[in-house]
């Protein structure tokens, strides 16, 4: 080799080195201009750096221009396409080679091995198997057995284990490395602890999947015995261990682990930190997250995108948006994962209009979304019932085809469900090609939100019998459909089968659940009976549920043990004096209403103000009881007069029972005929367009004459309404509503 060839060959590795691509050219065209007869060598380290670089265009065209091309000539060009998946290239390539080594065979087997079928692989295993031992080394087996893990062939691992056993691999730690993890992947633990004892000399990296395989299968202990025999152990060996403990859901044995990490003086990498991270979000340890955050800044780790993501994730998942917004704006680069951390964060906080602003954000970056990123943007659509920016995702999802990705057509099914669509949700859980438990739980949800009882019952018996497995919260869709359609007693079944059955220890919304499914029945003494045998007292929800069915059948003493029970537990939460207030005034009994009033003044109670929305033009309109503040007013009060007549007509009566004050019958009329959801139906009759549905949301519960009322509406004009107020979905046709007057 001369000196210039070897000067060239250093430059080479440099631009290697750095990725700079455009520099290798220049060189390249230096070489062309300045050197007649280049060496062989010289063009083999072009062809590799080439290679190395991505080029496989570049790499071709330099090994064409070998005059006398050597096999490690050959071997380049092999191993270019190999790593890169043109295979009919390798194929083409390795059946004109001269000749063949062990290095031409392990590339053509890589190559398949990655990108071909399991069935090519294999084949070309076989042919390699033909010329043994001769062309067989380490790398091969290992190159397989990486295979067989990728595609979970315990046979064919079987089949490879036998011949690294015949042709004498067994005590190479190369091999033995990935034979331990293709047994502990394919869940053949005790296969994989036997391959590993025998090893007659292990290394690190050995200890650390053995590790790894015990982690993965629930066995905890098992790996922090061998973890704490391990001589040497690397900062690999401690991420592993925290990274496992967090798998198996033990989030602060994790943090104890990184903590002892750190106190030995190991480096941490980017897995280390995302880890622990991780652990501190799932506990909401909030002030242990923190400290973490100030050690990666001592060691200059915070301007890694991964550790960056993992910090907003963190701050996120700990309430702590603020602090997650400050790490999100100071990040110095931000990839598709750093935006969706900030997306996810705005809308299990409740800033749903924040991540859809995120969102929008982000494509103007120029970061394309992945399937997680839209699901989670629709998500948050969904939680604002906005069925027309979902629907521009929805198209943006089939534009881009990550419709066909589950994560995202759970999230539209879900979408539709809580925007009154449910049509849709059948529609778009009908049309995927695969589904999971959570696409079955988000339909279960939606039929159970509008009450459609039979058809929750329906799909949850079909999820059963093509045997899936519901979690609590399709067992919270299948009891509310139960109790707003009345079924008791199938509730009961339910929700034992739920603890016997399926193992799902009941949480207290399932128990606010059986205390609505029993008082909304009437047999408000069986429902304190059941109170009294629970396990723990009921929330704030489930004493308020009492509460209300206490209110409908008019039940005073019952109504009086939920509403000071409530008190007790919430002392400012207005629900106990509203229904309670409810239950006096239906009895005419209006000192004790109005001492109820004193005492919510005194405790600094405050009703929350019910109003109603509806959207019109990508606007939305919000209205609230006697609303004097909206421009079409007049119009607004006109059609509400109207429709009154006409009403009055067809046989309405004005529910006074919904009116808490003691004033004259007229007044009552004319605070009825303004609350809020009547008010933003007339502005719908108004403006939306014939044979579209009206579409209305309330912060509050429904109350009973809005309910009759809007019956008689729907009938007279003959329009679908569909309100969704804080418990369910109303949808209102041709005067009978879907919820059977039993909400």
């Amino acid at each position: 080799m001369t000196t210039s060839s070897s000067y060239y060959c250093a430059l080479l590795k440099l631009c290697s080195e750095a990725r700079n691509q455009s520099q290798v050219k220049k060189l390249h065209c230096h070489f062309i201009k300045t050197l007649s007869d280049p060496e062989t060598f010289l063009l083999n380290n072009l062809i590799s750096t080439y290679s190395k670089l991505g080029n496989v265009e570049y790499a071709r065209r330099v090994f064409d221009q070998v005059p006398h091309p050597n096999l490690f000539s050959w071997n380049n060009i092999l191993s270019a396409y190999s790593k890169r998946g043109h295979l009919s290239e390798m194929q083409w390539l390795f059946d004109r080679m001269p000749i063949q080594d062990a290095v031409s065979w392990n590339s053509f087997v890589s190559g398949y091995a990655r990108y071909g079928s399991l069935g090519e692989s294999v084949e070309v295993y076989k042919m390699m198997l033909k010329n043994a031992p001769v062309n067989l080394n380490r790398i091969t087996f290992s190159t397989m057995l990486i295979l067989s893990s990728n595609q979970k062939s315990i046979d064919l691992g079987r089949q490879i284990h036998a011949q690294i056993v015949k042709f004498g691999f067994q005590s190479y730690v190369f091999v033995g490395c990935p034979l331990v993890d293709m047994y502990s992947t394919t869940r053949l633990i005790y296969d994989a602890t036997q391959v590993f004892d025998e090893m007659p000399e292990k290394n690190v990296v050995m200890y650390n999947t053995m590790i790894t395989g015990l982690l993965r299968r629930g066995m905890v202990e098992d790996a922090r015995m061998l973890f704490q025999v391990m001589k040497e152990r690397d900062s690999v060996s401690w991420t592993t261990m925290i990274t496992g403990l967090l798998q198996n859901g033990l989030c602060r044995e994790a943090i104890q682990i990184f903590r002892d990490m750190r106190s030995e003086g190991l480096d941490m990498d980017q897995f280390t930190f995302g880890s622990v991270l991780t652990a501190c979000g799932g506990l909401l340890a909030l002030e242990e997250g923190k400290q973490i955050h100030a050690y990666i800044i001592r060691t200059d780790h915070e301007h890694n995108v991964f550790v960056g993501s993992a910090l907003v994730d963190m701050y996120c998942k700990c309430r702590s948006i603020k602090s997650a917004e400050s790490v999100f704006m100071t990040m110095t680069s931000k990839n598709v994962v750093s935006w969706t951390a900030m997306l996810v964060g705005y809308g299990q906080n409740g800033y749903s209009e924040e991540a859809i602003r995120t969102f929008c954000n982000m494509q103007r970056c120029g970061i394309e979304p992945d399937d997680f990123t839209l699901g989670s943007v629709i998500s948050s659509c969904a939680n604002l019932a906005s069925l027309e920016e979902g629907a521009q995702f929805h198209a943006r999802a089939v534009v881009s085809g990550l419709i066909s990705f589950i994560t995202v057509s759970n999230a539209l099914i879900t979408l539709f469900g809580k925007c009154g669509s449910i049509e849709d949700s059948r529609r778009m859980f009908n049309d995927m090609d695969n589904r999971d438990e959570v696409s079955w739980t988000a339909l279960v949800s939606g039929y159970a939100q509008f009450g459609e009882a039979k058809e929750t019952i329906d799909l949850f018996e079909t999820m059963l019998a093509q045997g899936l497995k519901p979690d609590g919260v399709t067992f919270i869709g299948v009891l509310s459909a139960c109790s707003r359609a009345g079924l008791v007693e199938k509730g009961h079944w339910y929700f034992q089968s739920m603890i016997k059955e399926h193992r799902i220890t009941p949480l207290p919304d399932h128990y606010s659940c059986m205390i609505d499914l029993i008082s909304r029945a009437g047999r408000l003494e069986e429902a304190k009976a059941f109170i009294n045998k629970m396990p723990f007292h009921p929330d704030a929800i489930g004493w308020a549920t009492l509460l209300s069915s206490c209110r409908f059948y008019g039940n005073m003493e019952i109504g009086k043990w939920a509403a000071e029970t409530l008190l007790e537990l919430e002392p400012q939460n207005p629900a106990s004096y509203i229904l309670l207030s409810s239950i006096y005034a239906a009895k005419g009994q209006w000192d004790g209403v109005a001492q109820l009033r004193r005492g919510m003044r005194d405790k600094g109670a405050r009703k929350e103000p019910g109003c109603s929305w509806i959207k019109y033009k990508n606007k939305v309109h919000i209205f609230s009881a006697d609303d004097q503040s909206s421009p079409f007013l007049n119009q607004i009060y006109f059609e509400l007069k109207k429709l009154n007549c006409l009403m009055v007509e067809e046989g309405y009566v004005p529910d006074m029972s919904s009116v808490l004050h003691d004033v004259e019958e007229s007044v009552k009329i004319k605070m009825l005929n303004h609350h809020s959801e009547k008010l933003a139906i007339a502005f719908g009759l108004i403006f939306i367009p014939a044979g579209l549905p009206i579409r209305v949301f309330k912060n509050l519960r429904v109350c009973g004459d809005c309910h009759n009322a809007t019956k008689f509406i729907s009938k007279i004009t003959r329009r679908e309404i569909l309100v969704r107020d804080s418990a369910r979905f109303h949808v209102f046709k041709e005067g009978t509503c879907s919820c059977g007057d039993f909400w």
